[in-house]
């Protein structure tokens, strides 16, 4: 049994998976991720090997403490991943753009992909389907927006994810949801467009935290998967292992 693990800015994203089939997942702070870790390990005693892959603060010395029961296998830069590298700064690309990059070319052969990751950035990967990683884009995610208007003004309130109801909003909270959840849809639809105005055989994939919630709202035909990372580390290391 493998234990993949992605360590995000503000949280840690865990599954467990048998013969590539997902058993359970787990979402938790960083702050406890050693005891997380444990718990999961003592509850699936069958896992032998520990994928992770980081953009958090922590490292791979963090997980060194698990050594001596399984397997830490820690993805970076260097290992052999299934596509080229056409961002012309690759060492400023995140390690988790290029697992969902990989996962995507593994799981969608011979096909132009763009990965949508909602999370607390927005990131946007296009990979074609010659294999080739050409780039994307960055944006605030839902959380960064609501907080950015209310950091940063002196009299908007601070409010939490909801539905808004109309386009145009009758009150300053209802406004403010309609900025922060209908501007973000007409972003992914109007970079969605773009690309597929240019591209055929196209698959769009939406993952990440808050991939459920704007899944509803988009109009294009995608593949929703909130653990999309998590199988793709999975699936990763599979390919990993044997290009070694």
């Amino acid at each position: 049994m493998i234990l993949t693990i992605d360590v995000g800015n503000t949280r840690i994203k865990s599954a467990v998976f048998e013969n590539n089939t997902l058993i359970e997942a787990s979402v938790f702070s960083n702050e406890n991720f050693q005891t997380e870790i444990e718990n999961i390990l003592n509850g699936n005693k069958k896992i032998n090997i520990l994928v992770i892959a980081s953009v958090g603060k922590l490292e791979k010395q963090a997980f060194e403490s698990f050594s001596n029961r399984v397997k830490v296998y820690f993805i970076s830069r260097e290992s052999a991943f299934p596509f080229q590298n056409n961002y012309a700064t690759p060492s400023t690309l995140g390690i988790d753009r290029m697992v969902l990059a990989a996962g995507a070319v593994l799981q969608f052969p011979k096909q132009n992909r763009l990965i949508i990751d909602v999370g607390t950035c927005v990131t946007y990967d296009f990979v074609d389907e010659n294999n080739i990683y050409q780039g994307g884009a960055i944006s605030p995610g839902i959380r960064l927006r609501y907080e950015a208007m209310h950091n940063y003004t002196a009299k908007l309130p601070l409010l939490s994810i909801e539905e808004p109801e109309n386009i145009i909003g009758n009150s300053t909270n209802e406004s403010l949801h309609s900025g922060v959840i209908n501007g973000l849809t007409f972003e992914i639809e109007g970079y969605i467009n773009s690309l597929m105005s240019k591209n055929e055989n196209f698959i769009i994939i939406l993952t990440g935290g808050d991939a459920n919630f704007l899944a509803k709202r988009l109009k294009n035909t995608i593949f929703a998967n909130s653990n999309f990372l998590l199988e793709s580390l999975n699936n990763l290391y599979q390919y990993q292992i044997k290009n070694d």
